[in-house]
C-alpha cells in the first residue's frame, strides 16, 4: 500500500462542501445535511458512493473496501453473493464505527436506488424485520469509485441491494438481489396482513384466476423448489409451470402487469435494465409462470409460493411462512450465480 497522509476527519462544513461539489453542484443550506431524503431525489447515488468512499479512513477502507473481484474463502466472489439473511461486513450502519455524515450518505444511497414511492414501505419492512434502517444492515464497496468499476452492496436480514452505476456487465440491479418481510410474525397468516410485498403475489394470482382449467393444471406444481435455486437454465432449461408465450393476449397482459408490480420498488434505471435484459432473451413469452401447491397457506388457493422464470430471468416469490424473494436477472444465461 502506498504511503498516505494520515486521515483527519473533515469538519461538518468541509464535508458538506465536498458532498455538494460532487453531487452536481447541489446547494445544501447551513447544517441541513441531506435533509428529508431530498438529495437522493436530485443526484445520482453513484456520486454519493464516491463521496462516501473518499470519506473513509484507512481503517474503514481496510474493513469495508475490496477489490472488484475479491474472492471470499467461503462465499466465493463476494460482490456477487446473495442470501436471505447475511452480513457482508461486521460493522452495522448505525454503529459508532461510522460518522454521522457517513451514515447519512449510506441512507441517501439507499434512498436513491429505490422508487421514491417505496422509501416508506422499505422503512416499514426494515422496522419490522430489523428494528429500522441501519440497525442490522452492513455495507461493502468493491472497486474504487471514480477510478473504474465499482459497486456498493447493502446487506442484512431480508435485504441484498446494490448500487453499481452499470459497472457490473450483463446483469440488472448490479447482480442478484433479495428482499423479504415478516410483517407480524415469522409464521404469517394467509393474505399476509401488513406485508409490504404481498400485493405482488396477489397480482400473480390474478393471472392464475384467469387461466382456464387445463392451463391451471399446467401452471400448478406440487412441490416448491429450494428457494436459493436461482441459477439460470438458459433457453434449453426445464422450466416448471405454464409458458407465457402460450397464453392468450389478455392473460399475457396480466403477466405484464405482474412484472410491472415486481420491478416497481426500484429506481427507474434498474427497472429499465430488467426489461432490457428480459427482451434480449425472448421477453416474457420465453418465461414460465409456476404456482406451488405445497406453499398454499390456509389452503385458500391463493398461492403464496410462485415463480416467474426464463432463460436468464428468475423472480422467485416464496411466501410461506413469510415473504422471501430471490431475484436474478441478466442479459445472458452464461452469467454465473453465487448464492448460499
Amino acid at each position: 500500500m502506498t504511503n498516505r497522509i494520515p486521515f483527519v476527519p473533515p469538519t461538518r462544513r468541509e464535508f458538506l462542501t465536498t458532498a455538494a461539489a460532487t453531487t452536481a453542484g447541489l446547494a445544501l443550506g447551513g447544517s441541513s445535511l441531506f435533509a428529508a431524503d431530498e438529495v437522493a431525489k436530485t443526484s445520482q447515488p453513484e456520486s454519493l458512493v464516491k463521496v462516501l468512499y473518499e470519506s473513509l479512513s484507512d481503517k474503514q477502507k481496510k474493513d469495508l473496501a475490496f477489490d472488484w473481484d475479491y474472492e471470499d474463502p467461503l462465499l466465493g466472489k463476494l460482490r456477487n453473493h446473495v442470501e436471505n439473511n447475511w452480513h457482508i461486513t461486521d460493522q452495522t450502519i448505525d454503529s459508532n464505527y461510522f460518522t454521522s455524515d457517513q451514515k447519512e450518505l449510506v441512507r441517501q444511497i439507499f434512498v436513491g436506488i429505490v422508487n421514491p414511492d417505496w422509501v416508506e414501505k422499505f422503512d416499514q419492512q426494515l422496522k419490522d424485520d430489523a428494528g429500522g434502517f441501519g440497525k442490522q444492515q452492513n455495507i461493502a464497496i468493491f472497486g474504487k469509485p471514480g477510478e473504474g468499476k465499482f459497486e456498493l452492496v447493502i446487506t442484512g436480514r431480508h435485504m441484498t441491494m446494490r448500487c453499481d452505476g452499470n459497472s457490473a456487465e450483463h446483469v440488472a440491479f448490479g447482480g442478484p438481489i433479495f428482499y423479504g418481510h415478516a410483517a407480524q410474525s415469522f409464521n404469517e397468516k394467509p393474505n399476509h396482513p401488513g406485508n409490504v410485498f404481498w400485493h405482488q403475489a396477489k397480482a400473480a394470482n390474478k393471472v392464475y384466476e384467469i387461466l382456464d382449467g387445463k392451463q391451471q393444471e399446467i401452471a400448478l406444481v406440487k412441490k416448491s423448489p429450494i428457494e436459493q435455486k436461482v441459477a439460470f437454465q438458459g433457453p434449453e432449461g426445464k422450466f416448471s409451470g405454464i409458458k407465457v408465450g402460450d397464453l392468450s393476449s389478455d392473460q399475457k397482459s396480466a403477466v405484464q402487469d405482474t412484472l410491472k408490480v415486481l420491478i416497481e420498488p426500484y429506481r427507474q434505471s434498474d427497472q429499465d435494465e430488467v426489461v432490457a435484459c428480459l427482451n434480449k432473451n425472448g421477453g416474457l413469452d420465453a418465461c414460465h409462470l409456476a404456482f406451488y401447491e405445497d406453499g398454499d397457506l390456509g389452503k385458500d388457493k391463493v398461492y403464496d409460493n410462485w415463480r416467474l422464470e426464463g432463460p436468464s430471468f428468475v423472480w422467485y416469490f416464496r411466501g410461506n411462512p413469510h415473504v422471501h424473494c430471490w431475484v436474478n436477472v441478466a442479459d445472458s444465461p452464461d452469467v454465473p450465480t453465487n448464492t448460499a
